[in-house]
């Protein structure tokens, strides 16, 4: 029995020293079977901020300035240890589950796992590659966000071509929501990895805080030496251990093995119906159908039925897939129909080629794609969704911030679309005027459009916007300077579209008490509401609208200088099903 289990760890030492040398694998052995200490080599710790801010799935600031944008983190703290809202912070384009519920959030796709809560992400490279002792980032507004930090082994700063990527877990955990927003010092218990590393991803989920999370800096710790454990611990033991293959299996989709069990001997369980073994299957996850899959004949063609497959997301596991993991999945996705590979594809990790194949081949039935921060993409790949998704519905290219203008001018031939986001891409508009203008003519049944931060859209442009496009029920006009309430716009606005159920006019400082009595008069249905940073709104105005509109859920008064505190919390008193937020100043 000893023999037995001295040569079952001695497989599983070996698989793991492909990730070190062969003599390193050795000495862990020899310290399992002593027991004894190894010696710690002396080594510096170094102590580094953000050099660079690399990449980042959103923020809440705009792309010509630094307030409220992610290129905060770079550097030594602004802020910290000061508490409140900074505006030389680094802030998330969303918080709470507002999103979600509003009737233009699309639904989440079956088979994301249970332990994946990312939201958001941010990659920062620091100046020296070290083996990471510690994490520390500075949060100063609502804590709590932060989900999952990463490393990589690619030096950013390299001006070799990244070749065999590799991203470790350092730390993981579950949303959580800190009771006071204070600032503090996030620096969990972190996992030792074999290699060194400038590159950090901090991967997010907000839905549990009351307010945008902001983030001042991150520490990153270190040693240039690789150190060794104080006392070998024995890695987890997983059934790919056992595998004499040196072909990662971990890789999804992989093939059928070789050397699977042919029998047809199943018991009982071949003898269920068909359909029924297969809504038995859709309860896996991804992995774990492809693992199915390899355990015989029988369910190999289970998992292998294109049924399974008529919606799948690959964002989960952005950081394993590559051209070769999308070419196994390729022919059990012909019946596909929505698909979503947001943050994939990144550092080489896909080529044209490959997006190219499996679009040709699985593109056919598509209605549903969501490539967010999908920075592989290029001209041509848009040109290939053109031509090989005709009965395409929904796009999202948010953050897809390299792709050249001339680029978009495919998705005119995309003419079925009914949802297309465009977030922090480089369409050049010069007049958004002219913008509403052709959605006012050409849109009339559109009920979802965020103009978010577009800086010269007028009041003409939102008076033919909203008389032509009167089945709106999601506006989002936050930080549109240009449009100014003496003019009518906004009372027009409510006038127009009696649907309306979200309307966020954030930072405009010229909303009235005449547009709040307008809203409240016309629309009955409004659930969400955004006067941040307005000067002439009273309370008296707020009252009449959330009489008048008992399926409001939430009201941001932050920054409305009428309504201090003692007001916010008199107005929660009186009407508790609604989520006053209103952000204390510093």
């Amino acid at each position: 029995m000893l023999t037995l289990l001295s040569m079952f760890y001695y497989i599983c030492l070996r698989r793991r020293s492909r990730s070190g040398t062969r003599g390193e694998a050795l000495t862990s052995r020899r310290a399992v079977e002593s027991g004894q200490r190894a010696i710690l080599p002396v080594s510096v710790e170094v102590e580094q901020y953000t050099k660079e801010v690399l990449d980042f799935s959103s923020h809440y600031g705009s792309e010509n300035s630094m307030s409220y944008t992610m290129w905060n983190l770079a550097g030594v703290p602004n802020v910290y240890p000061s508490s409140g809202d900074f505006t030389q912070t680094a802030v998330f384009r969303t918080y709470g589950t507002w999103w979600e519920q509003c009737s233009s959030a699309p639904p989440r796709f079956r088979r994301t796992p249970k332990g994946f809560y990312s939201q958001d992400y941010i990659e920062l490279g620091f100046e020296e590659p070290v083996y990471p002792t510690a994490v520390e980032v500075l949060e100063t507004y609502y804590p709590g966000a932060i989900v999952q930090i990463l490393a990589c082994s690619h030096n950013p700063f390299s001006q070799n071509p990244p070749t065999d990527v590799r991203w470790e877990v350092l730390w993981s955990g579950e949303p959580t929501k800190v009771l006071a927003p204070q600032a503090r010092q996030f620096s969990p218990n972190i996992k030792h990895i074999n290699f060194p590393t400038n590159l950090l991803r901090l991967e997010v989920n907000s839905s549990l805080l009351d307010y945008y999370t902001e983030l001042d800096a991150v520490i990153l710790r270190g040693v240039t030496e690789r150190p060794m454990l104080a006392l070998y611990k024995m890695p987890v033991i997983d059934i790919i251990d056992l595998s004499d293959s040196e072909e990662d299996l971990s890789d999804l989709g992989g093939p059928l093995r070789q050397g699977a069990d042919s029998r047809t001997g199943n018991g009982y369980f071949d003898k269920l119906p068909y359909e029924l073994i297969q809504l038995i299957l859709s309860h896996l996850t991804l992995p774990d159908l492809c693992r199915l899959a390899q355990s015989c004949k029988m369910l190999h063609q289970h998992c292998c039925d294109p049924l399974q497959y008529t919606q799948l997301s690959l964002q989960p596991y952005w950081a394993r897939l590559s051209d070769t993991s999308l070419g196994h999945l390729q022919s059990r996705c012909t019946r596909l129909q929505r698909l979503n590979l947001s943050w994939t594809g990144n550092r080489g990790a896909l080529t044209l080629n490959s997006f190219s194949s499996f679009m040709k081949v699985c593109g056919l039935s598509l209605v549903r794609l969501e490539l967010s921060c999908c920075h592989f993409l290029n001209e041509a790949c848009l040109e290939v969704l053109a031509q090989t998704c005709p009965g395409l519905q929904e796009l999202n290219l948010a953050s897809c911030d390299r792709l050249h203008p001339q680029a978009f001018t495919h998705i005119s031939k995309l003419t079925r679309l009914r949802r297309l986001v465009l977030y922090r891409t480089k369409i050049e508009i010069e007049d958004y005027d002219v913008v509403a203008s052709m959605l006012a003519a050409r849109c009339r049944s559109l009920c979802s459009l965020d103009l978010w931060r577009c800086r010269n859209l007028t009041d003409r442009g939102l008076n033919e916007l909203v008389s032509g496009c009167r089945m709106l029920e999601e506006l989002d006009l936050g930080w549109c300077p240009t449009l100014q309430s003496s003019t009518g716009c906004f009372q027009h606005l409510a006038r127009s579209l009696p649907r309306l159920r979200k309307l966020f006019l954030t930072a405009n400082r010229t909303v009235r008490d005449s547009d709040i009595e307008e809203l409240a008069s016309c629309c009955p249905l409004l659930q969400h509401l955004d006067i941040l940073g307005t000067r002439l709104v009273s309370a008296a105005s707020l009252k009449k609208l959330l009489q008048s509109c008992p399926r409001l859920l939430l009201l941001d008064v932050s920054f409305c200088s009428q309504i201090d505190t003692r007001i916010a919390q008199e107005l929660s008193s009186l009407f508790p099903s609604v989520a006053i937020k209103r952000s204390f100043t510093h």
